[in-house]
């Protein structure tokens, strides 16, 4: 298990941004901001991909009982598909952190660009969510309710395995959008078919 970093700066209130969901064909993309103490112990804490289901659930329940705040933010298809999924995850990310019951001073964002947020300062950190704490955080929570959301869709849209694939390009959810084309819940932007 990787050794995360509790902090960028010392003495600033940082915030972990990270978002799930941009490779996806189906679904919003959410983000979470997360502001962690500096002292705060969540044992096997890490990148949410690195974890199991049933780490990132306890972990989910750890992260929102010790955080000093934490929020999670989305942004819709039709905004992926008027924006692009680039900075529709932006979007996402500044709905997380505007929703911060703190205001931070500093904002750790996993990945290489990011549009500024009104004020506050920012690092991008490419591969973040596997060198602090509050990004790994940020992740397991973007991560967690993005799956309910799939799954809340999938019990009205059962066709398209979302409880499973969460969205994700998979081959079955390639057939399936072959077999009964796309959702509304479709990104439409994307390609959802590959070429024969």
């Amino acid at each position: 298990m990787a050794r995360l970093a509790a902090f960028h700066t010392k003495g600033l209130l940082e915030a972990g941004c990270d978002e799930a969901g941009r490779g996806c064909l189906a679904g919003p993309v959410v983000a979470a901001a997360v502001i962690l103490p500096e002292r705060v112990r969540l044992p096997g804490l890490d990148d949410s991909k690195k974890l199991t289901r049933a780490d990132r659930e306890r972990l989910r329940t750890l992260i929102k009982k010790h955080a000093l705040a934490w929020a999670v933010g989305g942004a819709s298809v039709a905004e992926i598909d008027e924006l692009n999924i680039l900075h529709a995850s932006f979007l996402a990310m500044h709905r997380a952190v505007a929703a911060l019951a703190l205001r931070p001073q500093l904002l750790l964002v996993d990945g290489n660009r990011f549009d500024a947020h009104e004020g506050i300062p920012h690092r991008c950190i490419i591969g973040g969510d596997a060198k602090y704490r509050s990004i790994a955080a940020a992740s397991i929570l973007a991560k967690t309710h993005r799956d309910d959301l799939m799954a809340a869709l999938h019990r009205d849209e059962p066709r398209y395995g979302w409880d499973v694939n969460a969205g994700y390009p998979t081959a079955k959810h390639r057939a399936a959008i072959a077999i009964h084309g796309p959702s509304e819940h479709h990104r439409m932007s994307f390609t959802l078919l590959r070429e024969a």
